[in-house]
């Protein structure tokens, strides 16, 4: 019996000499830890460090303070690093650790029903949020030949949508409008009646008390029910700004690779954009064209490249964007860029708004790219139709106001006076009205009958 003890004990011993000698031969790299030096605006410099672009850096104050931040540049023997967080309490020569950690996003089934910030922390007061995986923050890039192709309808409740506009499920869809338009409200109503297993929402540097209507006006417990919120406000850094547009995709990226059709609706990818022209500027990118610097036409397409169609299983994101247009100037650069890389636009007009139209569509600026390939021709007969008419009564609207039409003169022009009232009742829908796909032909088939 003691021999069998003696041989366990000299067993055990071996295992943890060979451990110790492993470590050894291979010891841990050496952690470099450089300084701040530099702060101006929201950059910081530290030296006596290095780091990847995107690597996570510790900075510690001498009373123990620590803020995270990220690497956005470099130059010679300087790192350019910008707070995720709180700045305040910073000083020359804090401690700069890096961490050695690229951005990655905590997910799971954990996350519906939850409101979060850019970093996956709750907004909620729910408690933790309880994830079970990680995901890399910039996504995987997805060969573009082996997505499937976009083929069915997808239902959004809406019905001017529905009939006239109608968004193919793995489809990408720019809302274009000014402030104060209804592209938040519209947003909302797509957010509660849109046929998806899950939705994924993106509040993008908006005000603070936005962001609390959206969550409890326009989503409503029944919307929150099967969604996520992840909302970086406006006084939020404009690194972790980036970081909710980013992790607001990659949630949506996680509930795809699962086989589910996701809602990915974002407000707005115009903010993401101001996000990265500050960070550019702040490491003196030259800017290019009215302010904004390359990177920022660059960053864009990478971010909405990452919706669509999966190359695996049958799971989908859709996806609409708001883009504000600054001074309702739809060729702004931010809206021009965004039209080039979407698959649709619909454009809000401030006229029909002001006028109590909503939602204020401008059905004649308004297209959807892939709307012949998922709907079969009557279909698309109907909506052409639709446009013909309309078009017609609005190239003719100041002479049929001041009376100088003549009935009868001309029959396209009589059949849409006609008909005029009955396609702006169409064209309107309140706020607590859900119309389905269905219903959505049937009623455009009897405004036209």
């Amino acid at each position: 019996m003691q021999s069998v003890i003696r041989e366990e004990r000299s067993e055990k011993w071996l295992h943890r000499l060979s451990l110790y000698k492993q470590r050894i031969e291979t010891p841990p790299a050496m952690l470099v830890e450089g300084k701040l030096t530099r702060m101006v605006g929201l950059t910081l410099e530290a030296v006596g460090c290095r780091s990847t672009i995107g690597g996570r850096c510790m900075i510690e104050t001498v009373d123990g303070k620590r803020t995270e931040a990220e690497v956005v540049g470099f130059s010679g023997e300087r790192l350019f690093l910008m707070p995720t967080g709180e700045i305040r309490g910073l000083e020359q020569n804090c401690r700069v650790i890096p961490m050695g950690l690229t951005s990655m996003a905590h997910v799971g089934p954990a996350l519906l029903g939850r409101v979060i910030d850019g970093a996956g922390k709750p907004l909620d007061g729910k408690g933790p949020v309880h994830t079970n995986e990680t995901v890399p923050l910039h996504g995987r890039p997805i060969n573009p030949l082996g997505r499937k192709p976009i083929s069915e309808p997808l239902d959004v409740g809406i019905r001017a949508i529905n009939s006239l506009l109608t968004v193919g499920r793995g489809q990408r869809l720019g809302l274009f409008a000014g402030s104060g338009v209804g592209k938040s409200v519209l947003l909302g109503m797509m957010t509660r009646y849109t046929n998806a297993d899950v939705i994924v929402v993106g509040l993008i540097g908006e005000r603070g008390r936005e962001v609390n209507e959206f969550v409890r006006k326009n989503l409503g417990e029944e919307g929150l029910a099967r969604a996520v919120v992840v909302a970086t406000p406006a006084d939020h850094p404009p690194l972790m700004r980036m970081h909710g547009a980013m992790l607001a995709t990659s949630i949506a990226e996680y509930f795809r690779d699962q086989g589910k059709n996701v809602l990915l609706l974002m407000d707005s990818l115009t903010r993401f954009a101001q996000a990265q022209r500050e960070i550019a500027l702040a490491i003196n990118e030259p800017p290019a064209t009215k302010g904004y610097p390359p990177s920022v036409f660059s960053k864009l397409p990478g971010l909405v490249e990452r919706a669509g169609n999966s190359d695996e299983g049958d799971g989908s994101i859709t996806a609409f964007y708001t883009v504000l247009t600054e001074g309702d100037d739809s060729n702004d650069p931010i809206a021009d860029a965004s039209r080039a890389i979407l698959d649709g636009h619909v454009h809000l007009s401030r006229s029909l708004a002001e006028a109590g139209h909503f939602p204020a569509i401008n059905m004649e600026a308004s297209v959807s790219r892939l709307m012949t390939e998922v709907v079969p021709e009557d279909h698309q007969d109907l909506a052409r139709e639709f446009r013909r008419i309309y078009s017609t009564y609005q190239k003719n609207v100041d002479l049929i106001s001041v009376g100088a039409y003549q009935p009868g003169s001309n029959s396209a022009v009589d059949q849409a006076i006609d008909k005029h009232e009955g396609m702006l009742d169409f064209l309107q829908q309140r706020l607590n009205e859900a119309v389905d796909f269905d219903q959505s032909l049937d009623d455009l088939q009897q405004v036209l009958g």
